[in-house]
């Protein structure tokens, strides 16, 4: 059953479910009403993409599918491989397909007809260190995978025919990793594209932030402030609200209430990084994402202390809602935030 929370941010009261609480916020929108897509207490969900009037998820157990925007009929389907019921973190789209890739070993990527719903193995990894993070397309042809480091490099897969067939580049035409440097696989969010231009963020013992402009062919790496050393700190997520401007947030996944040093700012596409909000807003974040048609200004967050909104890109923060299972976010429009994670897929209307 859906439930319809109201926050009232400018007039200084928020209402979450059962309880109210006085807030104080600088806002583009008045309220916040909250609903339900999608209740399964076996999920765990941290992929996402907006499709239209759906938005598609794929979570652990081999499961994915759709939700509905409209209330139209879901989908839900699972896939198996063997004995096996992968976990798919990463998912990505073109205009016809979808498609889901699992963590850990063997690596499983399969494409998935949005009108049959047929899924199909498109490629396959085994190793003890395969372990894949994300994956996003840049068109209805060319798409990027990546993946935790092997023989001293990120995992780099590469297709250029909408999926059909996936190349893994060679680590002669990559950036070296730094000892104990990986990434997270928290929430499809480790990869940006914008046009030609490919961000790739790190994490653990070290965490930096891979910028390519000619679509994965050419890399630069640059070093960041934010919280690094062990091996659960760095960047968990980013975004770009264009080629200049981008956001990326982490922190300590071992420590979810230490707000320092895990919030980073850059207004010149990703080669110097600054720390923001220090003290201010969510501890660990497992994503963000800027509004869009916000000017690169205002920017939400979901981790394991709730909700965050800022409006100043990340120099000030207020919680908008309570939830803490939440893994991941993505935009529908500028005024409609799809967030899911552990059972859930919920709904956030800006108004």
């Amino acid at each position: 059953m859906k439930k319809i929370c109201l926050i009232a941010l400018t007039t200084l009261v928020l209402f979450s479910c059962k309880k109210e609480e006085k807030k104080a916020l600088a806002s583009s929108f008045a309220t916040v009403e909250t609903d339900t897509l999608l209740t399964d207490t076996l999920i765990s969900i941290r992929g996402l993409a907006v499709d239209g009037d759906k938005v598609w998820y794929s979570g652990d157990g081999g499961k994915y599918g759709y939700v509905s925007l409209t209330g139209e009929k879901d989908f839900s389907g699972i896939i198996a491989s063997d004995t096996i019921f992968p976990e798919f973190r990463s998912l990505a789209q073109t205009k016809t397909d979808v498609f889901v890739l699992s963590v850990a070993t063997p690596a499983l990527l399969y494409k998935i007809s949005k009108e049959s719903k047929i899924a199909r193995k498109v490629y396959t990894e085994a190793g003890e260190k395969v372990f894949y993070d994300c994956m996003k397309f840049y068109d209805d042809k060319e798409g990027i995978a990546m993946g935790d480091p092997q023989a001293g490099c990120l995992s780099i897969l590469t297709t250029t025919n909408g999926g059909e067939t996936w190349q893994k580049r060679d680590c002669a035409n990559l950036p070296p990793v730094a000892d104990g440097e990986a990434a997270f696989a928290a929430s499809n969010t480790n990869i940006i594209v914008k046009g030609s231009k490919t961000w790739i963020v790190s994490g653990g013992k070290k965490s930096r932030v891979f910028l390519s402009e000619d679509k994965g062919k050419t890399w630069t790496v640059a070093d960041t402030p934010i919280l690094q050393g062990g091996e659960m700190t760095g960047i968990f997520s980013a975004d770009f609200y264009d080629e200049n401007i981008g956001f990326a947030g982490g922190g300590n996944y071992e420590k979810p209430d230490l707000n320092k040093g895990n919030k980073m700012l850059t207004t010149d596409g990703g080669k110097t990084w600054e720390l923001t909000g220090e003290g201010s807003g969510p501890g660990y974040i497992s994503c963000v994402q800027f509004i869009p048609g916000s000017n690169g200004n205002e920017l939400i967050t979901v981790g394991r202390n709730g909700v965050f909104y800022s409006y100043d890109q990340g120099a000030t923060w207020k919680k908008i809602h309570d939830a803490t299972n939440l893994n991941v976010l993505q935009f529908a429009d500028n005024h409609t935030v799809i967030a899911a994670g552990q059972k859930n897929v919920v709904r956030f209307k800006l108004k």
